[in-house]
């Protein structure tokens, strides 16, 4: 792929290092359009995310249908990026069958506050299983969490979150633990009702080239697990959700298997 069209978690390892930005300050997300000229969509762009998913404003698409996810377990490595803490496979972790086609799981990270919103309503965190298809397209799967019980998945790189955190503090280069094989199996599907719409990433380069897929069931984590997924970020990225982004004439379709 052309580095114009990548995101920083889908760069090889020897290309120019990521577009520096932060959650807040003279980096924020007010500023990201100006911080490259690679991330310039970040202010122009029409199809940015995240998104207010309005429930009544909604369009069911009886032409959708349901997510086939079949993951199994992969060598990763848990990584502290600076602006989010990301599980990266080695390899495919598996794929995900949406829209007819097949899209390999390649990593997924988390962001607290989540970014998506549902009625204007922001939720206490975010996960994001970003997948890869062959012809180079993203769809990006989200799953939006409240604070109630320990999140299973969560909770089973725990101490490693803990090790990211202290070696994160004792460096100035970003931390990464090997995690060895990482199943996730664990991310079964809970329901069969999802929105999609078209948006970008939602970090710099703010590339708009993602489909996106919210579950339309709310998980829940604890709130020392949240504390835990921020303790290595960087100062400004502790709070790393990007503000809700205009539709713009988009439209959110929604899939309901589970009526």
């Amino acid at each position: 792929f052309a580095i114009l069209t990548l995101h920083p978690y889908l760069v090889p390892k020897n290309s120019p290092e990521p577009i520096g930005f932060s959650y807040s300050g003279a980096k924020g997300p007010n500023k990201w359009g100006s911080l490259s000229p690679l991330s310039k969509e970040c202010s122009v762009g029409k199809l940015q995310s995240p998104i207010d998913i309005v429930k009544d404003k909604v369009v069911v698409n009886k032409n959708l249908k349901p997510l086939i996810r079949e993951y199994h377990p992969e060598t990763a490595t848990l990584d502290d990026n600076g602006f989010n803490v990301a599980v990266s496979y080695k390899g495919s972790a598996g794929v995900m069958i949406a829209d007819g086609k097949n899209y390999s799981l390649v990593q997924m990270h988390w962001h607290s506050p989540s970014e998506h919103r549902i009625n204007g309503v922001q939720l206490a965190a975010e996960l994001h299983l970003v997948h890869k298809g062959h012809d180079g397209s993203i769809t990006v799967l989200g799953i939006l969490y409240h604070y109630g019980h320990a999140d299973p998945v969560v909770h089973k790189i725990q101490k490693s979150l803990n090790k990211l955190a202290k070696e994160a503090s004792a460096s100035l280069t970003h931390a990464h633990i090997a995690l060895g094989t990482f199943d996730t199996k664990q991310m079964r599907p809970s329901t069969h009702k999802y929105y999609r719409y078209d948006g970008s990433f939602s970090t710099p380069p703010c590339t708009q080239n993602v489909t996106w897929h919210i579950l339309g069931k709310v998980r829940s984590i604890s709130r020392g697990q949240v504390k835990a997924l921020k303790a290595p970020l960087n100062l400004g990225c502790k709070n790393n959700a990007r503000p809700v982004q205009p539709l713009n004439g988009r439209v959110v379709e929604l899939y309901d298997g589970d009526q």
